[in-house]
């Protein structure tokens, strides 16, 4: 199990995912669409996300 928090990412998001690191990629990249706007996630995005996933 992982974590992730968004604001490590995006400075001001409070947003905040648990799980295996697919489900938080899946739910990051629905909530990049979302509530950032991104019609794709960039993988450089997806390596800086799978960085800041911490044990949860």
């Amino acid at each position: 199990m992982k974590a992730f928090r968004c604001g490590d990412v995006v400075p001001g998001c409070a947003r905040a995912f648990t799980g295996t690191e697919d489900d938080i990629l899946a739910q990051v990249a629905a909530h990049a669409t979302q509530d950032h706007g991104l019609t794709e996630v960039p993988d450089a995005l997806v390596a800086q996300v799978r960085a800041a996933m911490v044990p949860a």
